[in-house]
């Protein structure tokens, strides 16, 4: 289906969400349109990060509370991982190191992110509580962008044409307004009385204002993403891979730069490819950091587009042919890199018996990269509900803890990721909220007792889902329609039930009317609604007969 102008502007939007670029009205200007040099190319290139010299501790590592390092894949699917099966690009690029955790810990073989979008994905593992119970619902966006689109007619007419709340859109603030409150408490809050040192590397994406960003919710060092080039655009040791038919990749190559911050200062550019100097910064803190107990939230970039490979990693794969594929596969190299030099670097410290090291992904894969198999055998996408979209890569490792080779089979979500790593550093939870997440610790050992059953959500306006006792079922007003799935016997989710089980249909809408029901307001509303075709690409032919789901923002 040839893309017209009211759907190609909808996706322009959608960059803005999906690059994790915070800005305010004026710097968005100054960024697409290049307005401002001193904007558009950073005051400092190759600035050393001045990271603390951590204090020495009074115990050795194993008398000390464990340190705990959590690493976050953006866009980063199940399928991408071959612990989990791997094979998105048929040719099977293994990822030894994350499979190493596995191995060493502990496998969630049905592992969730708490959203199918990351800034509400990243506020899910954060606090370990629905993000939508203190009213962060939908990414943050500038009135800005609401008021250009206002200005495109729909002169075409798409199968299912983007919704715009103009009422809506003339009351949007500044995206600076939106982002995490400071009233929740996260993961790094709750470990620094407990003597923990807190590190953010990467990307945060919840939000741009100071009272948002890390160095305000606990972190007491910030590296962060800026923009979104991994390398710039002609740089000899990148390879892109663009695609002529995404008005969200021509959008993100119109805009993105090659920048970081430090604890909120000036922009500088980073001196090797993104993924690559993040792991190189991590290396460091851990070394700072190697006598005291430490947190490390190293939150990478890759996969998310645009797709950008180091010339290393892709002339690694010439068994490749399909060039698309081989920088995406490339890029998943460098991220299972990070990790083996991560684990390398608590060998040689002597940290590695005393560290939780945890990996996961903030939501599955998009169907806009064009790759249709990329989250196959599921359905779905990065902002749907299906399993494609909220079905992750999750393992985890805790020597001495953890038994090697475990296979978790319940399925397990990022908002246990608090409650978890609190447990093993001896934090208690807080008592003055409700935290949905729950300790997996106990349920690891052998000879544990089995989790007990408890139902998973997902929300995204009135589009919902909730997951409990193998059945799953996913709700949507536009289109209005239920799809219901018995995950045990059709984990693809190929057969929708709805039709033909309307006792565990209405069960699970009795869950959702129940645990909604108890929700706030969204701090912000969405202004537009966009069609995700489930089982198609953005570069294959749309028809009527194609299932699919609006997404809300």
């Amino acid at each position: 289906m040839k893309m017209n102008k009211t759907l190609t502007i909808a996706f322009a939007v959608l960059a803005v969400l999906a690059v994790g670029v915070y800005g305010s009205r004026q710097q968005l200007l100054r960024y697409g349109l290049g307005w401002y040099t001193d904007f558009l190319h950073p005051r400092d290139a190759n600035r050393p990060v001045p990271w603390a010299q951590g204090a020495t501790a009074a115990l050795p590592p194993g008398q000390r509370p464990p340190n705990i390092i959590v690493i976050l894949a953006d866009d980063l699917g199940i399928n991408d991982v071959s612990t989990h099966g791997g094979g998105h690009t048929n040719e099977g690029v293994p990822t030894p190191a994350i499979d190493a955790i596995a191995r060493e810990g502990v496998r969630f073989d049905q592992g969730y992110a708490g959203s199918a979008v990351c800034t509400v994905s990243r506020a899910a593992l954060m606090t370990g509580r629905y993000p939508w119970r203190f009213g962060l619902e939908f990414t943050p966006v500038p009135g800005l962008m609401g008021r250009v689109l206002e200005r495109f007619d729909a002169d075409a007419k798409p199968l299912y044409p983007m919704v715009l709340h103009r009422d809506k859109i003339a009351q949007a603030k500044d995206w600076d307004t939106g982002g995490l409150p400071r009233s929740e408490q996260t993961i790094a809050q709750l470990l620094k009385p407990q003597g923990y040192h807190t590190i953010h590397i990467g990307k945060w994406h919840l939000g741009n204002a100071p009272e948002f960003l890390p160095n305000s919710h606990g972190f007491d060092e910030s590296l962060n993403m800026e923009s979104g080039l991994y390398l710039p655009e002609h740089d000899a040791n990148v390879v892109n891979a663009k695609q002529d038919f995404d008005p969200i990749d021509t959008f993100l190559w119109s805009i993105v730069r090659f920048a970081v911050s430090f604890n909120g200062g000036h922009w500088f550019e980073p001196n090797k490819y993104l993924t690559d100097y993040f792991t190189d910064e991590a290396v460091t803190a851990i070394k700072r950091n190697k006598d005291q107990p430490f947190l490390l939230y190293l939150a990478h970039w890759g996969v998310h587009t645009p797709l950008q490979a180091s010339k290393a990693d892709y002339d690694a794969l010439p068994n490749i042919p399909d060039h698309r594929r081989r920088v995406y596969a490339a890029m998943v190299r460098s991220i299972d890199r990070s990790v083996a030099r991560v684990l390398k670097t608590l060998r040689e410290e002597g940290l590695e018996e005393n560290t939780i090291v945890i990996f996961t992904s903030d939501n599955g894969a998009p169907g806009y990269i064009g790759i249709p198999d990329v989250n196959s055998p599921y359905r779905g996408w990065k902002l749907t509900f299906f399993q494609g979209g909220v079905r992750v890569p999750y393992v985890a490792k805790w020597p001495g803890h953890i038994p090697p080779g475990t296979q978790y089979q319940q399925p397990v979500s990022s908002i246990d990721i608090l409650p978890t790593v609190l447990a093993a550093a001896g934090v208690k939870l807080p008592t003055d909220r409700v935290i949905d997440g729950v300790n997996l610790l106990p349920f690891l050992s052998p000879g544990a007792p089995a989790q007990p059953q408890r139902p998973l959500f997902w929300r995204d306006g009135p589009y919902r889902a909730v997951q409990d006792q193998g059945w799953k079922l996913i709700t949507s007003v536009r289109p209005r329609k239920d799809w219901l799935f018995n995950l045990g016997n059709d984990p693809t989710e190929k057969s929708n039930l709805a039709a033909t089980q309307p006792e565990q249909l209405a069960r699970l809408q009795a869950l959702l009317k129940t645990h909604h029901a108890q929700m706030p307001p969204p701090m912000w509303e969405s202004f537009f609604e966009a069609p995700i075709f489930i089982d198609k690409t953005l570069d294959q032919t749309h028809t009527p007969q194609d299932e699919y789901a609006y997404w809300y923002n």
